[in-house]
């Protein structure tokens, strides 16, 4: 018990040190986080706004999945943001208002790792059990997923707001500086925390690997369309790398400890500043470089509306050689679209 309290009295000291005074150097740092941050936000934007603009885009899961999983990105990505500035500004907030932050940035940042695991079923499902695919990755069985994402991602920080309300019922119009750490009240928070997060890991890393295999196997079968299972292994490794971005975000916390306790203090807050740049930040930029980019349907309506000007674009089509939509965007044909 001494030695967890002991570790909480550190988890709250290196998170009291970021509280400084903004100068020339901290603006500068501020104002590229906020570059960042707003351009990989409005480039989501730009592709959630491309996959609701056609119905097709809205009755396939694999682009529900990824719209939801760009715009967990842009929630994520906003509120770390914002997060950073009340830490940037020593920002008071009442306790309520942290708790609602961070309750919904913990859950966004789970969200992501179980979002890549349901994206990896969809595909092995599409490859492995192509004749029952349109049966068991329904529309709605897609939108009852997305909810058990919510809910597994969200049950940690759950079970801490219960606790909170359990035990300091009237605390929640204190001020506080907002931090994730500064939350925990008794130590096995801190340990429940991390055991939830390798949890997420373990459980997802055992999915997709599982997933990708299968993929593997089915591609070398007789029966299988060769084209596709190439396009969905591909998918699927991409789907492991964009975990292993994850973990570098699991591995945030621990990473700033590690620096607390081996740098002095203006160090620190020049590593701390790169480590939630590039550890934190980035890994939420790259699911829209990493996916919609790569998909011809999207990729070409995304050029169009990313740039704001009319561009003529060669139809795109399905696999039964169906136009789904025309890209000649100003004067746009009846004919061009498929539902």
């Amino acid at each position: 018990m001494t030695t967890n309290n002991k570790t909480t009295s550190e988890v709250l000291f290196i998170h009291q040190q970021i509280f400084q005074a903004l100068d020339a150097g901290r603006l500068t740092q501020f104002a590229v986080a906020l570059l960042v941050a707003l351009f990989f936000v409005y480039v989501n934007g730009v592709l959630l706004f491309v996959l609701w603009s056609k119905p097709v885009f809205k009755e396939t899961p694999r682009y529900i999945l990824f719209a939801h999983m760009s715009l967990n990105d842009s929630i994520q990505i906003l509120l770390s943001l914002i997060l950073y500035i009340c830490v940037l500004t020593s920002l008071q907030l009442a306790k309520a208002v942290c708790f609602l932050l961070v309750f919904v940035a913990a859950s966004t940042f789970n969200n992501a790792p179980l979002n890549l695991a349901v994206m990896s079923l969809e595909r092995y499902v599409a490859i492995c059990f192509p004749l029952r695919h349109s049966d068991i990755a329904t529309r709605r069985r897609t939108c009852v997923a997305i909810g058990v994402i919510w809910i597994i991602g969200s049950i940690n920080f759950m079970i801490d707001t219960l606790f909170a309300v359990v035990t300091e019922p009237k605390s929640f119009h204190l001020l506080m500086f907002c931090t994730r750490e500064r939350i925990f009240i008794a130590p096995w928070q801190a340990d429940m925390y991390q055991a939830f997060n390798v949890f997420y890991f373990v459980s997802v890393t055992i999915i997709i690997v599982f997933t990708y295999i299968s993929i593997i196997v089915a591609a070398r079968s007789v029966s299988t369309n060769k084209e596709s299972a190439k396009k969905a292994h591909r998918t699927v490794l991409l789907h492991l790398i964009q975990l292993g971005l994850c973990l570098t975000s699991f591995l945030y916390g621990t990473i700033e400890r590690i620096l607390a306790m081996t740098s002095n203090s203006t160090l620190f807050l020049d590593l701390r500043y790169l480590n939630f740049l590039i550890v934190l930040l980035l890994p939420r930029c790259l699911s829209p470089l990493i996916y919609g980019l790569r998909d011809d349907a999207v990729r070409n309506l995304f050029r169009h509306y990313f740039c704001y000007r009319p561009t003529k674009i060669k139809p795109i089509r399905n696999n039964k050689g169906n136009v789904l939509f025309c890209q000649n965007i100003k004067n746009l044909p009846a004919s061009c679209i498929t539902h």
